[in-house]
């Protein structure tokens, strides 16, 4: 990891940090419902339909033209033919626990586009019974990574390790790289379940809920004249207000364009904050992958 970005990383935790306490949102008090497993054929339907909704094609055309790139009315936004579950490492699997997934599903992702080529990608998360937009970010990671990983290891499972932004595949016992961060933690050829269980565990493992680093505040949180903010996702967080980034974008003014591009601090939250995360590393710095 360069110079460079570890600085825009760090400078990010800072400015997420702030901005997950200020929306006052965590997974579990915001309402979100835990993602199975394995999404269903009805709740994949339901949250690609929540990504495509005519309120979620508005708010894309805002998002498309925070910078001026192109006017509101011109982005003409369209989402993909196809919604993925999206992955994080697990908690368990770093603490060891036995059976335990290398990923968890977080969230659902659809990839959206804009009349001049901006990417984006529209996150669901299940909320109130229902599929809901939680988080609009930029590029495409999710869906293009997960188009990947299906052709280097068909039937694999597609995760991001995002405490170094690296986006793996596994099958049984094969682990393969995705992109340039992954090459670098375990090489060109990829490594062994069990092998990545070992560095993962080395890793993060003193960083899981209870470490000292945990109680000290520092797994996403951050001191503010004396006082701790507890990581996202904590149980002794700020309280939630029932508003979701994406909630805030739709209705519109000053503050849609920076809420809308904020990393989410709904859907994904609670495995962040297991494994000592600030919520702004989503806001993640684009790298092609091969």
């Amino acid at each position: 990891m360069t110079t460079a970005h570890s600085r825009r990383l760090a400078s990010a935790c800072l400015t997420g940090a702030a901005a997950t306490l200020a929306l006052g949102l965590t997974a579990t008090e915001a309402g979100a419902e835990p993602a199975p497993a394995a999404p269903s054929p009805a709740a994949v339907a339901a949250a690609y339909e929540a990504a495509g909704s005519p309120r979620t094609l508005e708010t894309l055309s805002r998002f498309f033209a925070r910078d001026g790139a192109v006017s509101r009315a011109a982005a003409d936004p369209k989402v993909g033919r196809e919604t993925v579950p999206v992955h994080y490492l697990s908690p368990r699997f770093v603490a060891g626990d036995s059976g335990a997934p290398v990923g968890e599903v977080q969230f659902l992702a659809t990839a959206a586009v804009s009349s001049d080529g901006q990417k984006a990608s529209v996150w669901t998360a299940r909320q109130g019974g229902e599929w809901q937009v939680v988080n609009i970010a930029t590029g495409d990671d999710e869906t293009r990574h997960a188009a990947l990983g299906a052709r280097k290891l068909p039937g694999g499972t597609v995760f991001q390790e995002p405490q170094i932004g690296a986006w793996y595949v596994q099958r049984g016992n094969r682990v393969l790289p995705l992109d340039e961060d992954a090459r670098k933690a375990i090489g060109t050829r990829g490594t062994s379940l069990t092998a990545y269980r070992d560095r993962v565990h080395r890793a993060y493992a003193d960083k899981l809920p209870g470490s000292a680093y945990d109680r000290k505040g520092e797994a996403g949180g951050f001191d503010q004249g004396g006082g701790t903010a507890q990581a996202p996702g904590s149980a002794k967080g700020a309280q939630a207000s029932g508003t979701a980034p994406v909630q805030q974008a739709q209705a519109g003014g000053e503050s849609s364009g920076s809420a809308v591009t904020v990393a989410s601090a709904l859907a994904g939250t609670g495995a962040l904050a297991a494994l000592g995360l600030c919520g702004a590393r989503l806001l993640r710095a684009r790298r092609r992958t091969g």
